[in-house]
């Protein structure tokens, strides 16, 4: 087992990599837990959680809206759980972003540990302390930022994965290494998809890099006035192609970091060369680059995005493959290099 800390700005958060959930949990001693577990993580590993009587949740982006929460949290009152019960959140990004939020609010905050499950969660979603449920229209629109006690990798739960999930994953470890880290980026356009599932040394290896990067970046702007910003490449666009044709995340925000690197070739001085490379790094870990799109309904979309300041959208542009910048674009400026690029 290998542990790091990630101080943010009012609490440490002990990161474990290589742990069993269940000795951990065990070990705790904890008086009252409450475990919170994605449908289909509770399908594949029933015999591990059963006799811990978990909350179980629906698995899809469908689900995290505040219907759940609110079932959530009725289930949480009438089981009688207090002020001093522990929230796991087992799961991918739905679950970690539920899990979160529920632990923010009920009986105004509890302690609580993300477990995550999925490539995408584990490098992104459970890392930061982001959370929160999407409205009828709109991703992301109602949260707050919660840090855990602890966030848990037990890679055995990759084991029963989907590829498609390995897939979707993959789009945000691309991002990173498109606003971060060239080396990254240099080292995944020699590997595909099935470099990482058929290696769990490599598999951790990228976690482990991932998180640290996620880590480097929210400390230095956990509250998002500056650098965290950088995390949203591809997801401006991406958020409203998501909604809009109910597509998974990692689809999305491939399809967005496309557009995005065009946008950054148009007025970033991107270089198109390292725009092709970024395509071809896409498609060679089964990525979508190309996509149909109703313009005026994308359009509609990401005019109610967070990143939205009056009449300009702060959108992140790629200055070269490793650097990325938020450039404010005027709305009149931007419809026109959208209705170009898409």
């Amino acid at each position: 087992m290998e542990e790091i800390e990630i101080a943010f700005t009012h609490k440490t958060v002990s990161v474990l990599f290589d742990v069993n959930i269940i000795d951990f949990i065990e070990k705790q001693k904890l008086t009252g837990i409450c475990i919170l577990i994605d449908e289909n993580v509770y399908t594949a590993h029933k015999a591990l959680f059963v006799s811990y009587n978990p909350i179980i949740i629906k698995s899809g982006e469908a689900y995290k809206v505040q219907a759940t929460v609110d079932s959530v949290i009725d289930e949480m009152l009438e089981r009688g759980y207090d002020r001093k019960t522990v929230l796991f959140a087992i799961g991918g990004g739905v679950t970690t972003d539920i899990g979160g939020y529920v632990a923010s609010i009920f009986k105004r905050g509890i302690k609580f540990n993300q477990v995550p499950t999925s490539i995408l969660a584990m490098v992104d979603a459970a890392v930061g302390g982001k959370n929160g449920v999407n409205t009828a229209l709109y991703k992301n629109m109602v949260g707050t930022i919660y840090q855990p006690d602890y966030i848990l990798y037990d890679f055995s739960f990759l084991k029963t994965l989907p590829r498609e999930e390995w897939v979707n994953g993959f789009a945000e470890i691309i991002k990173h290494s498109c606003i971060w880290d060239k080396e990254m980026f240099d080292i995944l356009s020699t590997q595909t998809i099935d470099d990482y599932i058929n290696s769990d040394a490599n598999t951790k290896e990228i976690i482990k890099r991932n998180v640290a990067i996620k880590a480097e970046i929210v400390c230095s702007d956990e509250f998002e006035t500056g650098d965290r910003m950088l995390l949203n490449f591809g997801h401006t666009l991406g958020h409203a192609i998501e909604k809009e044709y109910e597509m998974k995340h990692g689809h999305a925000i491939s399809l967005g970091m496309i557009a995005a690197a065009r946008l950054s070739e148009e007025i970033n001085n991107f270089y198109s060369i390292e725009k092709e490379a970024l395509l071809t790094l896409l498609e060679n870990f089964e990525l979508p680059v190309l996509f149909q799109f109703d313009k005026e309904a994308i359009w509609n979309g990401l005019l109610s995005d967070k990143k939205r300041a009056g009449d300009k959208m702060n959108f992140i542009l790629l200055e070269k493959i490793g650097a990325a910048s938020v450039v404010p674009i005027d709305l009149p400026q931007l419809k026109d290099l959208i209705d170009q690029v898409l």
